[in-house]
């Protein structure tokens, strides 16, 4: 059976030296260094240079090669116990390999006793650090969570708002639908008794015209057999 100390060191092979938790997505530098690429990434963003975080080893480009068998074996602590870094693996600095007792208000990050180039910068104890972040946070969670319950309050006024105003014009699109209904069926029923009064008028109309057509027809008649009388008459 391994032991604790063989545990200790198997676990320190598969912990990144800058989040120091299991490696996650490790790459390996062109130094040989193994990191997070993530870590590695944010690194080299802090601090503008694409250099080692461990050896400060300078590149000439962001060349990052994956390690997939480092990641297997992390993957495999893992597994086999999450807590298992817990007191069995101390915080480390990867440059000193030193415990990581400090942390450096400047630079927002944990560093050991002998990391002479934070030696002009503010620092704390890591459990200094911890009560004041743990404050800071609580301080922003209870303003997060009272900012969430006043938008959501004004998120259900909204709401009602809006359903009272569909409510409503649905109520006035109701009645105005109902009121053109009946105005349509009043002027339909304007249009046919005016129809028929046109109709009746037309009929009065032309049966006095008509009268009038026949009595003409019939002087023509008797006109052409006088007419006619006359022809013979004269023959």
């Amino acid at each position: 059976m391994a032991s604790k100390e063989q545990v200790k060191n198997l676990t320190e092979d598969v912990i990144c030296p800058i989040c120091l938790d299991f490696f996650t997505d490790p790459v390996t530098l062109e130094c040989g260094d193994n990191f997070c690429r993530s870590c590695t990434i944010r690194c080299w963003e802090r601090e503008q240079r694409n250099s080692c975080p461990k050896c400060r080893e300078m590149f000439s480009d962001r060349t990052l090669r994956v390690n997939r068998a480092l990641a297997n074996l992390a993957e495999k602590f893992r597994n086999l116990n999450p807590d298992l870094k817990g007191e069995e693996s101390k915080l480390q600095c990867g440059a000193h390999e030193e415990e990581l007792k400090l942390f450096c208000e400047t630079d927002k990050t944990l560093i050991c006793a002998a990391a002479q180039e934070h030696r002009e910068h503010r620092f704390m104890t890591i459990k200094e650090a911890v009560k004041i972040y743990k404050d800071q946070l609580k301080s922003s969670l209870d303003s997060l969570t009272k900012k969430k319950s006043d938008f959501q309050e004004k998120e259900q006024q909204q709401k009602d708002k809006i359903s009272g105003v569909r409510e409503q014009s649905h109520s006035i699109e109701t009645h105005i639908t109902s009121q053109f209904a009946e105005l349509r069926q009043i002027i339909i029923e304007k249009e046919q008794s005016v129809l028929r009064d046109l109709r009746k008028e037309e009929a009065r109309i032309l049966n006095g015209m008509e009268k009038y057509l026949r009595e003409f027809q019939k002087n023509i008649r008797i006109i052409q057999e006088e007419i006619l009388k006359i022809k013979e008459q004269m023959d």
